[in-house]
């Protein structure tokens, strides 16, 4: 099987959801069970891909894809397999700069193994956060985020991680690598796990009555968001095609994924969230 990386660089608040709540919050995100971190389901990616792709050839889509039914008497899966997207940036309000783009030496050490990433991955007390040489969250040794006051840890291996996912995703574009590495910054395990449950971003919703120009009743909720600027990376693997009358090879199948495309992901695409950038490396 051939194995690619992608991430997905949210352009506006983007909301895959769960379709049930036990919280005060009526229609949340999905997370891992696990880490109870953000994740976008790979069926969802994978059914906005089939949609994005109808146009390619009518056999090279059922071979990529599967067949949409059995009514041709033809059943086999398809060649594409699209992993979650998990975690890997979330932004996160800072005192200096505007924002931070905020990562964990948990989430960079799976980062790693799925891209054969070698850059050292700094060690964190709770209190500390790395950042680069130029950053413009950093102030007199201190990164302010949200309520938390941490102290800038020493060494380069922020600067080495904000190059490296600077440039898959902004490919020959400097000044906009230069700009998130200026923003980027790596918390403790436990204090990015405490900001993914509480610095996501969450809207109240209602629907008006037409005749009385108030909230209808029963109609406020609310909505789970990640923020603009988040980005979650996975794994598409392609293998060669399962159908009988197309024996295409894998690399032929996955050269019909594009390499760089926008997007709409998970729900409320009407009132703009899910817009999405999809890179594959």
């Amino acid at each position: 099987m051939l194995q690619k990386t992608f991430h997905l660089h949210a352009l506006s608040a983007l909301h895959v959801g769960t379709g049930q709540s036990v919280g005060v919050v009526d229609l949340p995100i999905a997370r891992s069970r696990a880490t109870h971190l953000p994740l976008v389901p790979g069926s969802a990616l994978k059914g906005v891909l089939r949609d994005e792709l109808c146009d390619i050839d009518r056999r090279s889509h059922r071979a990529l894809f599967g067949p949409e039914s059995t009514a041709d008497g033809e059943t086999h899966a398809g060649a594409l397999a699209v992993g979650d997207a998990q975690l890997l940036i979330l932004p996160i309000r800072s005192f200096n700069g505007v924002v931070a783009f905020a990562t964990c030496p948990f989430i960079l050490h799976r980062y790693a193994r799925d891209r054969n990433a070698s850059s050292p991955i700094p060690p964190l007390d709770a209190g500390q956060a790395a950042a680069a040489g130029d950053s413009v969250i950093a102030s007199q040794g201190k990164v302010l985020l949200e309520d938390l006051d941490l102290t800038v840890a020493p060494g380069d291996a922020a600067s080495d991680w904000a190059l490296s996912i600077a440039q898959a995703l902004y490919p020959g574009q400097d000044e906009w690598q230069t700009e998130f590495g200026r923003h980027f910054v790596i918390l403790s395990d436990s204090v990015f796990s405490f900001l993914a449950d509480t610095a996501t971003e969450i809207r109240a919703r209602v629907r008006i009555n037409d005749d009385t120009r108030t909230v209808a009743r029963g109609a406020l909720w609310y909505e789970e968001n990640l923020p603009a600027e988040s980005v979650l990376w996975g794994v598409i693997g392609v293998s060669g095609s399962r159908a009988r009358d197309d024996r295409s090879a894998a690399a032929d199948l996955a050269s019909l994924l594009p390499s760089e495309t926008t997007l709409q992901i998970g729900g409320k695409h009407t009132v703009g969230r899910g817009l999405c950038r999809f890179l594959l490396a």
